[in-house]
């Protein structure tokens, strides 16, 4: 499975009203914590590849934790890549393990989400703690030559809400919050 999304800074408020003209739908609220690390076998930076754990908190459900492996980015004009997720029972425990194996906890990420949808696309109102406001339109593909289409569909969507695919940034919000940090 492959994960399109492309993700520009954007005024939260603004973007509502917009969705609320393109009559997208709400889809949720989530906080999210993700714990990132890092290998002891390989950079994980310079390969390109990111291991989390990510605990979600829904409106009104139960927490959910998921286990994500994000590989390379495919291509120069979006952060689409390669993911493999599953839920997992326990977010400490998994911690636990990942830790006696050797992989390091490198950062965590806390954002505040609004999702929702817009024909195939999710939409993501992203606030990052000490990173800033976002917004993301992702979709999945399961084949590879799929991928250009979903990512024009992508660019098409921003527009839609007044936003500029050139704005971009194929940074994570890892790596914009260590740059900030630094």
């Amino acid at each position: 499975m492959y994960e399109v999304e492309v993700k520009v800074p954007a005024d939260l408020e603004a973007i509502r009203a917009q969705l609320d003209e393109l009559e997208a739908t709400p889809t949720g609220a989530v906080v999210q914590e993700d714990t990132y690390y890092d290998a002891p076998h390989r950079s994980f930076p310079e390969t390109d590849e990111a291991l989390r754990i990510r605990a979600e908190r829904p409106e009104d459900d139960p927490d959910e934790t998921r286990l994500t492996y994000k590989g390379p980015l495919v291509d120069d004009a979006s952060k689409s890549r390669e993911e493999v997720e599953t839920s997992v029972g326990d977010g400490e425990k998994v911690d636990t393990v990942l830790t006696k194996l050797g992989f390091e906890p490198a950062a965590t990420v806390r954002k505040d989400r609004d999702r929702f949808a817009l024909e195939g696309y999710t939409i993501t109102l992203d606030s990052v703690d000490g990173v800033g406001e976002y917004v993301e339109v992702e979709t999945e593909v399961n084949d590879e030559a799929d991928l250009e289409d979903a990512l024009e569909g992508a660019f098409d969507v921003l527009e839609r809400l007044g936003l500029d695919p050139d704005d971009q940034l194929r940074t994570s919000y890892l790596e914009l919050l260590l740059e900030s940090e630094s």
